[in-house]
C-alpha cells in the first residue's frame, strides 16, 4: 500500500528557508553596485520640501548571536575594535552632514538598532550621542528609539539612556521561557527581564516597547499564552509580536542544510498566526488597540512608531555602520557588509555605500502602498494626492482576489485588512509586486 502525496495546501504553511517579513520594495536582490552613482548624486540635490529626516545607528554587537538572526551583528570583535566602529560611524554622520540633501535639517526620529545597542558601554554611548548631536542637533527630534537585551543593562546604563534623549525603549525579550530563551540562542534569561523592566519603567521611560516573537524552536501554546499573559502583567506601553522566520543566513538554516532538512522544526505558518490572533485578541481585552500586523499599542493618542510611520510614508532616513540601509531623495542604497571594509572607507574619506537603486515612480506607488497595508488600513486620498492614482483601479486584480476570500473590503476612506488579513499581510503583499519581481529572491 503506497502512501498518499502530502497536501500541497499543508506544505505551503511549513516554515521553510527565506524571508517572510518584506521591509521594503524593490526586493533588495535588484539594488546593486552598477546603481551606486545615484546614491552619490541624490546626496548632493536640495532636500524635497517638507521631507522628513531620520537617522538609524547600527550597532552590530552582541554577547551571542541568535540561531534565527539574519542581521549583521558581531560577537567576537576587541574593546579596541569596538572603539573604531564607533568612531567610523560618528565619521560617517560627518560626511553626510557636509551634504546638500542635508540643507540644515535636523532629525524627526533617531533609531538605534543591532545588534544589540545596550551592548556598547555607558561611555561610549555617551561618546556616540554627543557626537551625532553636535553633527545633526536633535532639538526637533520627536522620537528616539534604542533596542535593547535585558542582560546587557543596569540600572546605571539605564539612567544613561535615558538621560540621553531616549523616549522609546525597546526590550528584546522575544519569550520568557528560560529553556527557549537557551534553544534559540538568546543570551538573556527571564529573571533579567523581569529587573531590567522594573527599573526601566520606575524611571519614567515616555514609551517601553516590549518585543516578542511567535514560534521560536521548542515554542507550544501553553508557552505561548503565558508569555502574554505575563507582557499583559508588564503594562507596556506598547507591544511588538513578529512570526518567526528563517532567513537563509542563519545559524539555524545552516544547522538544517547539516540534516538534509527543509522544514525549520519551529511552528508551521497557520499555527504562528492563531498564536498572534490570540495575543491581539487578549491584549484588546486588556484595553489594547492592534495598529498594524506586528504591534499593539495601550494608548493609541499618545503612543506613536515615527520611525515606521515616516518611513513608510517616503521620509529621507541616514542609515549609519556596517550594512545599514539608508533612503535619500527617492534613492534606496546601502552600506558595505563586512566591518574592515566599511572602517577602511570612512578613514579614507568616503561613504561606504555598497548597493542602491532609485524607484520608478511606480515603483514608490507599490512600496508606500504594500507597506501601509501593514497597518491594516490604506487611504485612498493619500495615494490619489501625492500620485495621481486610484488604487483600487491601479490594482483591482490583486485587490478583487483578497476581497474573494474575506481578506479586505472597502470602505468610505479607502481599504481595510479583516484580521485574517492583518495575520498573513507579508503572504499576500507579492500580490502587488510587478512580474519582474514576484519570483526573484527577495534579499
Amino acid at each position: 500500500m503506497t502512501s498518499e502525496p502530502p497536501n500541497a495546501a499543508a506544505l505551503a504553511e511549513q516554515t521553510t528557508p527565506g524571508n517572510y517579513f518584506i521591509s521594503n520594495y524593490p526586493p533588495y536582490s535588484f539594488w546593486t553596485p552598477d546603481h551606486v552613482r545615484e546614491a552619490y548624486d541624490a546626496l548632493e540635490r536640495a532636500p524635497r520640501p517638507e521631507t522628513p529626516l531620520g537617522v538609524y545607528l547600527h550597532i552590530p554587537f552582541c554577547r551571542k548571536r541568535c540561531h534565527f538572526c539574519y542581521f549583521k551583528v558581531y560577537t567576537d570583535k576587541r574593546a579596541d575594535e569596538i572603539e573604531s566602529y564607533i568612531t567610523a560611524a560618528i565619521g560617517e554622520l560627518e560626511l553626510y552632514s557636509r551634504k546638500p540633501f542635508i540643507a540644515g535639517r535636523k532629525p524627526k526620529f533617531v533609531y538605534f538598532g543591532g545588534g544589540t545597542p545596550s551592548f556598547i558601554s555607558s561611555k561610549q554611548l555617551t561618546r556616540v550621542v554627543d557626537q551625532m548631536k553636535r553633527l545633526l542637533p536633535w532639538d526637533q527630534a520627536e522620537e528616539v528609539t534604542f533596542e535593547c537585551e535585558p542582560g546587557t543593562l543596569t540600572e546605571g546604563k539605564l539612567q544613561v539612556i535615558k538621560d540621553l534623549g531616549v523616549t522609546r525603549l525597546s526590550l528584546g525579550i522575544e519569550n520568557f521561557d528560560d529553556h527557549i530563551l537557551e534553544v534559540n540562542g538568546r543570551a538573556h534569561r527571564s529573571k533579567e527581564v523581569d529587573r531590567a523592566y522594573a527599573f526601566a519603567r520606575s524611571i519614567g521611560f515616555p514609551q517601553i516597547n516590549v518585543d516578542l516573537i511567535a514560534g521560536m524552536v521548542g515554542e507550544n501554546t501553553d508557552n505561548w499564552n503565558d508569555c502574554i499573559r505575563k507582557t499583559i502583567a508588564l503594562s507596556p506601553d506598547s507591544i511588538t509580536i513578529y512570526q518567526m522566520e528563517v532567513p537563509y543566513n542563519t545559524t539555524l538554516v545552516k544547522e538544517m542544510r547539516i540534516h538534509g532538512q527543509n522544514v525549520a522544526p519551529v511552528a508551521d505558518w497557520q499555527t504562528k498566526r492563531d498564536w498572534v490572533d490570540y495575543a491581539f485578541a487578549e491584549l484588546e481585552k486588556a484595553g489594547y488597540t492592534v495598529a498594524s500586523a506586528y504591534a499593539a499599542v495601550k494608548d493609541p493618542s499618545r503612543t506613536k512608531f515615527l520611525y515606521r510611520d515616516l518611513l513608510w510614508t517616503g521620509a529621507d532616513m541616514i542609515g549609519l555602520g556596517v550594512a545599514s540601509f539608508s533612503h535619500v531623495g527617492g534613492t534606496h542604497f546601502q552600506n558595505r557588509h563586512d566591518f574592515d571594509p566599511y572602517i577602511a572607507s570612512i578613514e579614507n574619506g568616503e561613504l561606504p555605500i555598497f548597493r542602491a537603486l532609485t524607484p520608478t515612480q511606480d515603483e514608490r506607488l507599490i512600496r508606500e502602498l504594500i507597506l501601509q497595508m501593514k497597518l491594516g488600513h490604506v487611504h485612498r486620498a493619500y495615494f490619489q494626492t501625492k500620485f495621481g492614482i486610484d488604487v483600487e483601479q491601479r490594482f483591482a486584480a490583486p485587490l478583487a482576489n483578497l476581497r474573494d476570500h474575506g481578506l479586505i473590503k472597502t470602505d468610505r476612506d479607502g481599504l481595510r485588512l479583516s484580521r485574517q488579513g492583518l495575520l498573513q499581510v507579508d503572504k499576500l503583499l507579492h500580490e502587488f509586486f510587478l512580474p519582474e519581481h514576484r519570483s526573484a529572491r527577495y534579499a
